[in-house]
């Protein structure tokens, strides 16, 4: 059934989620504090080696321009980013996040802040909805054949686990852009088969890791930098990649 693999992927999250906000209230300050650092790195890895693979695949495919498509993209995203004000929306919808959450009394008590929501909610959603893995997996889930999914649901599932007792209950609201990306996908992959070619893909992977090494900055309190206007930056390589690919 088209769309399993994306329901599959959704209930992961959340369960990982669970999963995690469970094991996390018992961890100490200090232990919590590793495991932010450990988790920084991690991203920041997972962010390095899209990019580096990104660029090593254009380089094989004699594209001329994944650096230029690279730089182009993140300033122009950046710019759109910052005149519609992505990052302030982000603080409204951590505000929403935060109401929606204390009305369930095991989360009331834990001070979570707008920040730290909106921090575990990017990082997720970056790390679970940017990448080949995702785009090509929700194509084919479209197209009736969701293993793909089926692999990612396992990988997420156990992020989710780790993302979520280090950054809280922001990480499962990432099923929102899960179900909204991937979802959108899949319903309309006999549609964007054709549009999402090479190129497309691998432009936008390798500037979504780009802003996956920018949340491991954050998670490593080395340098918060402002993820959620750079977040166009996506569809920027998107479109350049269709047109230089």
């Amino acid at each position: 059934m088209p769309g399993l693999g994306v329901i599959t992927n959704v209930v992961a999250v959340l369960a990982g989620t669970a999963i995690g906000l469970i094991f996390g209230r018992f961890i100490a300050d200090r232990f919590r504090r590793i495991a932010f650092v450990a988790l920084g790195l991690s991203t920041f890895s997972i962010g390095g080696v899209m990019v580096i693979g990104g660029l090593i695949k254009a380089d094989a495919a004699g594209s001329r321009y994944a650096v230029l498509v690279l730089v182009v993209s993140l300033v122009v995203g950046g710019l759109i980013g910052e005149a519609i004000g992505v990052e302030a929306w982000l603080e409204r919808f951590g505000q929403w996040l935060r109401a929606t959450a204390y009305r369930i009394p095991a989360f009331a008590a834990s001070g979570e802040g707008e920040h730290h929501m909106v921090e575990g909610f990017v990082a997720a959603s970056l790390l679970y909805c940017v990448g080949t893995m995702t785009i090509i997996g929700s194509l084919q889930d479209g197209l009736g054949s969701p293993n793909l999914l089926y692999l990612k649901s396992l990988l997420d599932g156990i992020a989710s686990v780790a993302l979520a007792s280090a950054l809280g209950i922001g990480v499962g609201f990432s099923v929102i852009p899960i179900l909204i990306v991937q979802g959108g996908i899949a319903l309309g992959a006999h549609g964007l088969q054709p549009l999402l070619t090479d190129p497309v893909v691998r432009e936008m992977s390798t500037v979504g890791g780009t802003l996956i090494l920018a949340i491991g900055l954050d998670l490593m309190d080395i340098k918060r930098l402002p993820v959620g206007n750079l977040m166009p930056a996506v569809i920027v390589a998107g479109v350049l990649g269709a047109f230089l690919g």
